[in-house]
């Protein structure tokens, strides 16, 4: 195995961990800022819009570019957008950290999966983007429990601190272990990929990703606040709880690859579908402890569980030019982020409660099952009408 392959998955540990650790901190993030919950909240909505315009823009900027240099200049804005976060004297400041750090996130992994590939003999590629991505699982699982527990122990400041430090090992070990990679002819390959997006197909695969993302983070965004002002649990026990969903997270995330792999549209449907009951049902329970630990284990089987059928329905779709429509779903994901962060904050700020964040991700998600169910139906429609020669703009349309 390529040692450049861990210096890559370091990089993605470090970036996950960015993004989804202030979930856990948000109550001290505010308190320290003295801003409400809602506000705060936009720290995560900035920093996933900001991924947005790194995922398309630096990515499409940047295909003329040697990969390896590409990816030590994202590394280098990821150290300084956490360490400005790190040194915030006020929420302004933080949230120009945020947005520098977010920069680097989905041009990282566009790049970086590409890298990872190229890394390997073509038989074994698959298990290489699989083994960087390992690293933004391990975020959640570990880095995220941990990273909450520290902010928690020391001031949240410190979790930055030890995320820049990440930041700088990734580098390090990008530099040294990965190997020089040859220039890649861009120009062609961008006009290719985006003859992807003429797909009605990959933009419904976008929009159900939006929804469905979107749904969870409704939810997920303002969780500590649900399990302590709700649920009745200690500040102390939230890193646990946290670990808990990502148990959840990386068992749907393996089941929900393995599904994929027999039926994406029916995987899609039963995954949303059940994420839904679980929102609902978290909503409806969450004043209980024992609900609420099965709920959050649940809730990140279900949610991530339709993340491996999303990228593989969204590439399909694309047909022959997959790499910018995958980046335009790992924007997706984060454009969800961002929408469900918003909505829920919209929720605690007019007064419904900490649990007004789950209601409204159970609507999202409603918004996901139904565009999902939809789909399915006229494309059994199609197929099961009768055909003669299939006219070019029929076959266009169910791309």
């Amino acid at each position: 195995m390529p040692l450049g392959l861990i210096a890559l998955a370091v990089g993605a540990f470090g970036i996950g961990l960015a993004e989804f650790v202030i979930m856990g901190l948000l109550p001290e993030v505010a308190t320290d800022f003295a801003v409400s919950e809602s506000s705060a909240g936009w720290l995560i909505s900035g920093y996933a819009l900001s991924v947005v315009v790194g995922a398309l823009g630096l990515t499409a900027a940047t295909t003329r570019l040697p990969r390896k240099p590409v990816l030590l200049g994202l590394l280098v804005l990821f150290v300084l957008g956490n360490a400005l976060t790190a040194l915030a004297p006020d929420y302004g400041v933080a949230m120009a950290g945020r947005i520098i750090a977010a920069l680097c996130h989905g041009a990282f992994f566009g790049i970086g999966s590409v890298v990872a590939a190229s890394l390997v003999a073509p038989e074994k590629r698959g298990g290489a983007i699989a083994l960087m991505f390992t690293g933004l699982t391990a975020a959640n699982v570990f880095g995220v429990p941990f990273g909450t527990f520290l902010g928690q122990q020391f001031g949240w400041r410190s979790t930055f601190w030890v995320i820049s430090g990440i930041g700088i090992l990734a580098f390090i070990g990008i530099l040294t272990l990965v190997p020089k990679l040859p220039r890649p002819d861009a120009a062609i390959r961008l006009r290719h990929e985006l003859r992807a997006f003429r797909s009605g197909q990959v933009w419904i695969s976008l929009v159900v990703t939006v929804l469905a993302y979107g749904g969870m983070f409704g939810a997920f965004t303002y969780i500590a606040y649900t399990l302590t002002e709700v649920s009745g649990f200690d500040s102390g026990a939230v890193p646990w709880l946290l670990v808990l969903f990502g148990i959840g997270l990386v068992i749907g995330n393996g089941l929900g690859g393995r599904l994929a792999d027999r039926s994406i549209d029916g995987t899609l449907l039963v995954a949303v579908s059940a994420l839904l009951l679980v929102l609902v049902a978290f909503a409806a329970l969450a004043g209980s402890s024992v609900a609420t630990i099965v709920a959050l284990f649940l809730m990140g089987g279900f949610g991530f569980a339709t993340v491996p059928a999303l990228q593989s329905r969204t590439m399909v779709f694309a047909g022959s030019a997959p790499t910018l429509a995958s980046g335009a779903n790992i924007a997706a994901f984060n454009v969800g982020n961002a929408l469900g962060a918003w909505a829920g904050g919209i929720g605690i700020a007019a007064g419904l409660g900490y649990t007004s964040p789950l209601w409204i991700g159970a609507g999202i998600t409603t918004a996901a099952v139904v565009v999902l169910a939809v789909t399915m139906l006229r494309q059994r429609g199609r197929d099961a009408a009768p055909r003669t020669t299939p006219a070019p703009e029929s076959v266009a349309s169910s791309r």
